[in-house]
């Protein structure tokens, strides 16, 4: 069973900023990690992702606002937040794909239990 670490949730007022943090535990090898969200009554989204590679993708909402980056070592995804705006409240959640070994093709996910981002003054 693999467990996603989720920190850096909070209350945080308009324009300023929050770095979330996802680590993901056990020997496994990371193919990709991104952040999705969901707020009440709204649909689950993708927010950013980014391969063990590097190559990113963000959701139009968030461009320009939010980095997404990695450390493949320590599997471990951040979601660095600026700019933030009411429409950014939602429970933010971990999201990994991955597979058991670094040879095998096979391909798992798992997920974060969710951290409340808060945007309000």
């Amino acid at each position: 069973q693999v467990q996603l670490v989720e920190s850096g949730g909070g209350l945080v007022q308009p324009g300023g900023s929050l770095r979330l943090s996802c680590a993901a535990s056990g020997s496994i090898f990371i193919r990709a990690m991104g952040w999705y969200r969901q707020a009440p009554g709204k649909q689950r989204e993708l927010v950013a992702g980014i391969t063990t590679g590097g190559t990113e993708n963000y959701a139009d909402s968030v461009k320009g606002r939010f980095t997404i980056s990695r450390d493949n070592a320590k599997n471990t995804v951040y979601l660095q937040m600026s700019s933030l705006n009411p429409a950014d409240t939602a429970v933010y959640y971990c999201h990994a794909d991955y597979s058991p070994f670094t040879w095998s093709a096979r391909r798992y996910d798992a997920w974060g239990q969710g951290t409340q981002v808060t945007v309000s003054s």
